[in-house]
């Protein structure tokens, strides 16, 4: 049986050294770390997503602001919005929380935040400068995994390392972060989707798999070989009588079999997705740090 990668506990290790650092930003500079989450339309696992986010900036001494907004609202009211965030100097990040609904442009909208205040990363200026070596604000999941994987004597420097997804998110922001010339980095990556031919041939060789596709337990044991170090970022919900709620949360990893024959495994949930609060919070504290400068 594999060791588990315990997420929550490692998130709750940054949050601690974020939280000392928002205290010496505010205590030196009178600056509070404003965070602004905008939220359209109702959907269940974004406002707990949402909700969750808010608390930890909250617990740790941030400001956090909520911006919500009917599922059929316009994109020039979201632009508009945006833009008088972009010139509030009490907010130094802005989220536009994902997906979203299918009458928006997400890029479009991406595009208006100020990548100065883009604390997702997502922002082109931000993902070129993640490209060119010299990342500002590293996508929250991505700067997640690394840390997982840096705190758990996993570095992934001279490891092969798989990536099964291309997502703007995920996929394609962790496989530019470890192929960094970095002590941190320093990876051979090989990416993996939809396209690719015998999957679990690549997979295989893995050293460390990254597990990003939002396929339900999409990778079993036989695709993976012993002592592999496999990351799960999926959360999906398997149909489960047993429960109340009629359902289960599963990642894109085959849990039980696969974690049979890995060295190290992050559970799901439990494993990544506590870390991209974590690290949201890292890039906000970033984002203020960098307006008193």
């Amino acid at each position: 049986m594999s060791n588990i990668i315990d997420g929550k506990a490692i998130a709750a290790e940054i949050r601690s050294e974020v939280e000392v650092s928002v205290s010496s930003l505010t205590r030196d500079t009178g600056i509070v770390p404003g965070l602004a989450v905008v939220l359209v339309g109702d959907n269940p696992a974004s406002q707990v997503y949402v909700r969750n986010k808010q608390k930890s900036a909250s617990d740790i001494g941030m400001n956090p602001m909520d911006i919500k907004f009917h599922q059929d609202v316009d994109i020039a009211i979201i632009e508009a919005k945006l833009d008088q965030l972009n010139e509030d100097e009490s907010v130094h990040g802005i989220l536009v929380q994902l997906p979203l609904p299918g009458h928006l442009d997400e890029k479009s909208i991406i595009r208006r935040i100020n990548p100065m205040k883009d604390v997702d990363g997502l922002h082109p200026e931000n993902v070129g400068l993640l490209l060119a070596g010299i990342p500002r604000f590293v996508p929250a999941t991505p700067a997640g995994i690394q840390e997982l994987l840096i705190r758990t004597n996993n570095n992934p420097s001279g490891q092969h390392v798989v990536v099964c997804g291309r997502s703007d998110i995920v996929g394609k922001p962790i496989s530019a972060l470890l192929l960094q010339k970095d002590k941190s980095a320093n990876a051979t990556v090989t990416i993996c989707h939809t396209g690719t031919k015998d999957m679990g041939a690549i997979t295989r060789q893995a050293d460390i798999l990254i597990a990003a596709v939002g396929i339900p337990e999409l990778i079993t044991s036989d695709m993976v070989s012993d002592g592999v170090v496999v990351i799960d970022v999926g959360i999906n919900r398997k149909p489960d009588s047993s429960k109340k709620t009629g359902y289960k949360l599963v990642g894109d990893v085959e849990y039980i079999g696969v974690s049979e024959k890995a060295s190290a495994i992050t559970p799901v949930p439990g494993g990544v997705g506590p870390m991209t609060i974590a690290m949201l919070l890292y890039n906000t504290m970033k984002a203020a740090k960098l307006t008193s400068e």
